[in-house]
């Protein structure tokens, strides 16, 4: 699943020259905890407002909603999500830099995405995302054999091909995930049967 799947497509926006009261009211009215601020201009970036912001720079300092703007508490710009962009990274992208909401983006306002959305409408319990790249990963070793076998252990598509795989397995490793198949292993195997192959490198200490 993608960004695109699982995004909120009715966005509320506000302008940054806007009350914080004004947010308030425009979150409540519509149940959610955050807006997306508008652009100035189409070179504009986007901005973001949430309930934490107000909570935490009106609230906390006993300031009044209505004498404080928008702009002085949003984030601007903002961190944008691409909607092609897989599930499992904007998790990763969340975690990585603690925000809870963004807006996606391609050319236009497209949507919204929350940790919400990530887990009420996110296909996890049933598709793990483990599973999904031993797959991938697999697909790729098999791939990377038969390329080889055709144009020879020597040749840069072969060479291409393994790296194809062992960017794969980082990617896996990156994101912590259990249960990959041993792509070391293959690899290995690949390489005592091809040892003069350019591609055959060491890359781990006995």
């Amino acid at each position: 699943m993608k960004a695109e799947d699982i995004m909120s497509k009715e966005v509320v926006t506000i302008k940054g020259s806007a009350t914080v009261a004004e947010a308030i009211t425009l979150m409540k009215n519509h149940g959610i905890r955050a807006l997306i601020i508008e652009r100035c201009h189409e070179y504009d970036a986007y901005g973001i407002v949430s309930e934490t912001d107000i909570i935490y720079k009106v609230t906390a300092y006993g300031k009044s909603p209505r004498q404080v703007r928008v702009f002085e508490i949003m984030s601007k710009p903002c961190i944008i999500i691409n909607p092609d962009l897989g599930i499992e990274y904007v998790a990763k992208m969340f975690a990585n830099t603690g925000i809870h909401t963004a807006p996606v983006v391609q050319g236009e306002l497209l949507g919204i995405i929350s940790v919400t959305d990530i887990l009420t409408k996110n296909d996890i319990v049933d598709s793990p995302k483990a599973i999904l790249f031993e797959e991938v990963i697999q697909k790729a070793v098999e791939e990377a054999r038969t390329i080889c076998a055709i144009y020879g252990a020597s040749s840069k598509v072969c060479t291409a091909a393994w790296d194809a795989v062992e960017e794969l397995q980082a990617q896996a490793i990156h994101q912590k995930a259990e249960n990959i198949i041993s792509t070391k292993a293959s690899f290995e195997e690949y390489c005592a049967a091809n040892p003069d192959a350019p591609e055959c490198r060491i890359y781990y200490e006995d």
